[in-house]
């Protein structure tokens, strides 16, 4: 499982993004799962976080959720159309 940091904004996307692509590298099962509930202050920076980590789970043939999305990020996703990559798991 991969768990988001509680900030997540763009100052800190690409550590995030690099930080995370380190953990999914270790998971060993079929799908990737990544752990959004910790997230307390975010902005659209985490939406391109976890459409990274979602890239790197489909080249590595894996499937890819997440679990615990916030409202307001949900709702982001919705706005920028990409809700639907975002299965809830």
């Amino acid at each position: 499982m991969l768990t988001l940091p509680a900030y997540l904004r763009h100052d800190l996307a690409a550590s995030s993004v690099r930080a995370l692509s380190a953990m999914q590298a270790g998971v060993t099962s079929a799908e990737v799962v990544a752990d959004a509930s910790a997230l307390q202050e975010f902005d659209s920076s985490a939406l391109a976080v976890l459409l990274a980590c979602r890239r790197q789970a489909l080249a590595d043939g894996k499937t890819f959720s997440v679990q615990g999305l916030p409202e307001r990020l949900r709702r982001l996703a919705g706005l920028y159309g990409v809700e639907a990559l975002l299965p809830a798991a």
